[in-house]
């Protein structure tokens, strides 16, 4: 039995991003009977605190997981780590300041997923930006393995710090759901759209993501309708933008929904997913909405064009979404047979496993 502990999530069940949709799928069905996993998850965030889920053992920290507390959160997760663990997994380098004492101290070997390059986030000022990028050189550094979720992210890792990375990305098929058609039609009823007329994006609502360039871009074509979900009440931008694109009577704006039957509903019967992520490497919600075969059009940068094998539509300003907007769609075709091929959680489970 190989003990693997995991920390840099909130936690599971999964209900918030991409590394905690990650550990949810490494557990349960794609868990090997040969490897006992260990979640550390915030006290503050999971207020169940479950003992055990899908297998795992659930410990709990009683911070944060995000925003201030989001550094010390990590370094008393890898302090309670030390010992009893063949592996510690961290995802994120929000804590690897410390990796310096942890890899002196700790008996396992140590695996990190830095992310997307966080340091780059325009949401963080200079000082967050510094601390971010030492954290990052500090996780390559003293790691075992760093894994990279994305080609761009692996030459970056190549180029920038001369190691090697492992290419491990994100599966995205737990998107799908066996529904049936009266409930989907439901769904499309009760926020008032039709099957293939409206085009739909799911994001955090951050400057990185270009929420501001998809609504200006659908503002000004209102044959289309953008079913956008997101944190509106994030941030003072993000309610500022809310406020400006809601009386728009092609814009519907809708606060995060976590419930994946309603999301496969709206997603898998859009005519076009729109995806703004600029910073970041292989996005979840990408992934995610490659499987349901429809038309994607994403923010030009190479991280959304290694994931997508440059058969998506691209995007840089609001005047080439436009453009793309009133053309011919991709073929959303190519989108679901990538996926198929590359994204499927088992894929990417057994890719942990072979590293643990």
């Amino acid at each position: 039995m190989k003990k693997v502990a995991i920390i840099g999530t909130q936690g599971v069940p999964a209900n918030y991003g991409g590394f905690e949709s990650l550990v949810e799928n490494l557990l349960g069905e794609n868990c090997p009977a040969d490897i006992q996993y260990t979640v550390y998850c915030s006290g503050k965030d999971m207020p169940l605190k479950q003992k055990e889920y899908k297998g795992a053992r659930l410990r709990y920290v009683p911070l944060h997981a995000n925003g201030a507390q989001s550094i010390p959160y990590d370094i008393v997760s890898m302090c309670r780590a030390l010992r009893g663990y063949d592996v510690v997994l961290v995802l994120g380098v929000s804590g690897c300041l410390f990796m310096p004492v942890f890899k002196l101290l700790c008996r396992g070997k140590v695996i990190v997923n830095i992310d997307g390059l966080e340091h780059r986030r325009a949401k963080w000022g200079n000082t967050a930006r510094k601390v971010l990028r030492s954290s990052e050189a500090m996780a390559v550094k003293y790691a075992d393995v760093i894994v990279a979720d994305n080609k761009g992210i692996q030459d970056y890792v190549t180029e920038t710090y001369g190691k090697p990375s492992e290419l491990i990305a994100y599966g995205g098929d737990h998107a799908k759901r066996d529904l049936p058609a009266d409930y989907v039609d439901a769904t499309l009823a009760r926020y008032g759209v039709e099957r293939g007329r409206y085009a739909i994006t799911v994001c955090r609502i951050e400057p990185e993501n270009n929420s501001h360039v998809i609504l200006e871009a659908f503002s000004r074509a209102p044959e289309r309708t953008l079913v956008f979900i997101g944190n509106w009440n994030h941030s003072e931008w993000a309610r500022n933008l809310k406020d400006k694109y809601s009386g728009y009577p092609n814009i519907k704006i809708l606060d995060a929904i976590y419930d994946l039957d309603i999301l496969y509903a709206l997603r898998s019967s859009a005519g076009i997913y729109m995806h703004g992520h600029s910073a970041g490497g292989t996005n979840p919600s990408l992934v995610e909405a490659m499987f349901f075969g429809i038309p994607i059009i994403a923010c030009d940068v190479v991280y959304n064009r290694e994931t997508t094998e440059n058969r998506a539509a691209y995007f840089t300003t609001g005047d080439e979404l436009l453009a793309l907007l009133q053309g011919e769609m991709p073929s959303g075709e190519a989108m679901k047979e990538i996926a198929a091929r590359r994204y499927t959680w088992r894929h990417i489970a057994d890719q942990y496993v072979s590293l643990f």
